[in-house]
């Protein structure tokens, strides 16, 4: 993880008004550990990074491409790919025409 993670990890607690107890009783840890997390002391697990973007009412992909941002590029090409998997097939011929033209 890059070195901005434990604040970046604050802010987002920060931006929704919540504690680091209230963090820590909504993950089951100690508000020691979220402590730790947002000092740069300890990482999060993997299970507790998803516990945490659920939280924040992020996807895990929003989290770790804004912790990581070399990994950005892949949770933007999965946004995108989920946008388009919506789309019927006129649409998605729109779509590629207007990519076209942005290729120009």
């Amino acid at each position: 993880m890059n070195d901005n993670y434990g604040e970046q990890i604050k802010n987002y607690r920060i931006n929704l008004g919540m504690t680091q107890n209230q963090v820590a009783k909504e993950l089951d840890v100690t508000p020691g550990y979220i402590s730790n997390v947002e000092n740069g002391r300890t990482a999060m697990s993997l299970k507790l990074l998803i516990y945490y973007s659920k939280l924040m009412g992020i996807t895990l992909d929003e989290l770790v491409g804004k912790l990581e941002p070399e990994y950005q590029k892949s949770a933007i090409d999965n946004a995108l790919w989920d946008a388009i998997k919506t789309l019927d097939d006129e649409q998605k011929e729109k779509l590629l025409a207007t990519i076209k033209i942005w290729q120009k």
